[in-house]
C-alpha cells in the first residue's frame, strides 16, 4: 500500500512539473531570466526537478530506456527518488540498445535530423543524432555564452575543429552561421594564414579549436598574432594556465574553454572570467587549493553551467553525471556518465570560502553570475599507473609548459608504462618535437621530471621506490615519427600509449 501511494503521489508531481517546466524552458526563461544573478536558489531547485521530470518522461516515451530502468532500478521506476536514479554510460547502455530505441517514441525523427559521431579516440566512433529543436536553442546558448564574453560587435569565427561528421565540425558551424561571419576550415594552418592575411587585421576575430593545434598555429603561422585582434576558444581537452599564459604572451587576446561532449552537448558549461580567476588563485595559494580540490596533481579545468539546463551531479567515485532538462531532445539523457572525473561547486559555498580568504567574488570577477562551478580533472581512465601514483596527461602539460624551452619546441607527447624483462616498471615519456633535437636531452630529461614532481605529489614520492638506473625516460622523436606517425590532427590526441 505504501509503495502504491509513493507512486500516485510521485504520478501526480509528474503531472503538474512537466508541463510547468516545459513553458520556462519553451518561454526561454531556464536560459535568460533563471541566469542572472541573485536566482541561484530558484534556479538550483527547477535544475533538481527537471532532472527528476525529464527521467519519468523517458520512461514513459524511451523503449530502450524504460528498458535499462527495469532491468537496474530497485523497486518501482515510477516512484523511484533521482538519487536512486541508475546511471547510465555507452557499456551499460549505448551499446545494448539500437539507436532507434534510444529515441522518444522508438524512432527516428524524418525531418530536421542531424546525425554526427564522435571522434572514435578511444575506441569505435559512435554515431549521436540531434534534433532541429535542441540544436536552436543550443545556438542560441551557443551565442549568448559568447556574447557574454566576448561583447556584442561582430565577430569573424574560424571553425578550426576537425570537419566530417564530427560534432564540432558540424554544429558549431551551423550555431555561429546564424548570428555571425564563419569560415570553416577545419585544422588546416595553411588556411588559416591565407584567411588572416586576406581579411586582414581588421575584424575581431575568433579562432576555435583543440589546444594542441591551437598552439602549433601560434608557433609555425608566419603571423604578427599582436597585430590582429583574436581570441581562442578551446574544447576536447583542457588547457593549463601555463600554456595559456604562453599564448597570451604570443598576442592572443583572450582565451577562454568550452565543456562539452559528442554524448551529450556541445556547450555543457564555459569557463568565464570568475573560473579563469579563482583557477588562477588556487594556483597561487597551495593551501586554498588542497581545501578545494578533490584530486592531486595539475589543477582541474573550472567551468560555469545553468543547472537548470544541465544538471550535474558526481558519483561516489567522483565521475560526473549529466542530466539533460531541456526538454525536446530525441535521444534523452539521464545520469550520464560519460566517466570524466568532477564535482560541483554552488556559488554560496564559494563565497564563504573566499571570505576565509579575506575575498569576496567581486574581487575576483565585478558582476559574475551566480552559476555554479564545475570543476574538471579530465578522464578518469586517462592516466598511467607508476609506482603507486597517477599521472593524467594534464601533468604532463603543466609541467612542459613550466618550461619555457620545452614549451616552444614540444608539439606532442605520449606516455608509455610497461615491465622490462627484470620484471620493472619502467616509464617513458615521448616527446615530438619541431626543430632540432637538443644538444642536451639528458638535461631534458631531469628538468621534465623534476617539475612533474613539483607538480604531482604522489609521483614525488614514487621517485623514490624506483630502482637504481631504472629512472623515467624521455624519448625526443622528429615531427611525425615514432609513435606520432599516424596522428590524426582532426580528433583528439591520444596521450597513452597502448600495448
Amino acid at each position: 500500500m505504501t509503495t502504491r501511494r509513493g507512486s500516485l503521489r510521485a504520478q501526480l508531481a509528474y503531472l503538474l512539473l512537466a508541463p510547468m517546466l516545459y513553458v520556462l524552458h519553451a518561454s526561454r526563461f531556464c536560459g535568460t531570466v533563471l541566469a542572472l544573478r541573485g536566482l541561484e536558489s530558484l534556479r538550483w531547485r527547477i535544475g533538481e526537478l527537471g532532472a527528476w521530470v525529464r527521467f519519468r518522461a523517458a520512461v514513459n516515451t524511451v523503449p530502450a530506456y524504460a528498458a535499462f530502468v527495469r532491468q537496474h532500478a530497485s523497486g518501482d521506476a515510477v516512484a523511484l527518488l533521482f538519487d536512486d536514479v541508475p546511471e547510465v554510460d555507452k557499456a551499460n547502455y549505448i551499446s545494448c540498445w539500437s539507436l532507434e530505441e534510444r529515441c522518444v517514441g522508438g524512432q527516428l525523427p524524418t525531418r530536421g535530423l542531424l546525425i554526427d559521431e564522435s571522434s572514435g579516440s578511444s575506441g569505435q566512433p559512435t554515431n549521436w543524432v540531434r534534433g532541429a529543436r535542441e540544436r536552436t536553442v543550443n545556438g542560441r546558448t551557443i551565442r549568448m555564452g559568447l556574447q557574454h564574453r566576448l561583447g556584442h560587435e561582430p565577430l569573424f569565427f574560424i571553425n578550426a575543429f576537425a570537419l566530417g561528421p564530427w560534432a564540432t565540425g558540424i554544429n558549431l558551424t551551423l550555431s555561429l552561421a546564424t548570428w555571425s561571419r564563419v569560415k570553416t576550415v577545419g585544422p588546416d594552418l595553411v588556411k588559416i594564414e591565407n584567411t588572416l592575411r586576406q581579411f586582414g587585421p581588421g575584424h575581431h576575430y575568433v579562432i576555435a579549436g583543440y589546444p594542441p593545434f591551437l598552439k602549433q598555429m601560434v608557433d609555425r603561422a608566419q603571423i604578427d598574432w599582436k597585430s590582429y585582434r583574436i581570441s581562442f576558444v578551446f574544447g576536447g581537452e583542457g588547457m593549463s594556465e601555463s600554456m595559456r599564459r604562453y599564448l597570451q604572451d604570443k598576442g592572443v587576446a583572450e582565451i577562454f574553454g568550452s565543456y562539452g561532449a559528442s554524448d551529450l552537448e556541445l556547450n555543457l558549461a564555459a569557463e568565464t572570467p570568475l573560473t579563469i580567476a579563482f583557477r588562477r588563485l588556487l594556483e597561487q595559494r597551495p593551501a586554498l587549493a588542497s581545501r578545494v580540490l578533490q584530486q592531486t596533481g595539475a589543477l582541474p579545468m573550472i567551468f560555469q553551467f545553468n543547472p537548470a539546463d544541465f544538471f550535474i551531479e558526481s558519483n561516489q567515485g567522483g565521475e560526473l553525471l549529466v542530466t539533460i532538462c531541456r526538454p525536446w531532445y530525441v535521444a534523452p539523457k539521464i545520469r550520464y556518465n560519460i566517466h570524466d572525473l568532477g564535482h560541483v561547486m554552488r556559488v554560496p559555498d564559494l563565497r564563504r570560502l573566499l571570505k576565509a580568504e579575506g575575498l569576496t567574488i567581486d574581487e575576483l570577477e565585478s558582476n559574475a553570475l551566480d552559476l555554479p562551478l564545475l570543476f574538471h580533472y579530465g578522464r578518469s581512465d586517462a592516466s598511467v599507473a607508476y609506482y603507486g601514483c597517477k599521472i593524467p596527461p594534464a601533468d604532463i602539460q603543466e609541467s612542459l609548459f613550466r618550461l619555457p624551452e620545452l614549451a616552444a619546441t614540444v608539439d606532442a607527447f605520449q606516455l608509455r608504462v610497461f615491465e622490462d624483462d627484470d620484471g620493472d616498471k619502467r616509464l617513458t615519456l615521448a616527446l615530438e618535437i619541431s626543430g632540432e633535437r637538443p644538444a642536451d636531452a639528458g638535461a631534458w630529461t631531469a628538468q621534465l621530471f623534476d617539475t612533474l614532481a613539483n607538480v604531482n605529489q604522489d609521483f614525488r614520492e614514487s621517485r623514490r621506490m624506483v630502482p637504481a638506473h631504472k629512472e623515467p625516460t624521455v624519448e625526443l622523436h622528429p615531427l611525425g615519427t615514432g609513435p606520432f606517425e599516424h596522428a590524426d590532427i582532426r580528433i583528439k590526441r591520444n596521450y597513452l600509449a597502448h600495448e
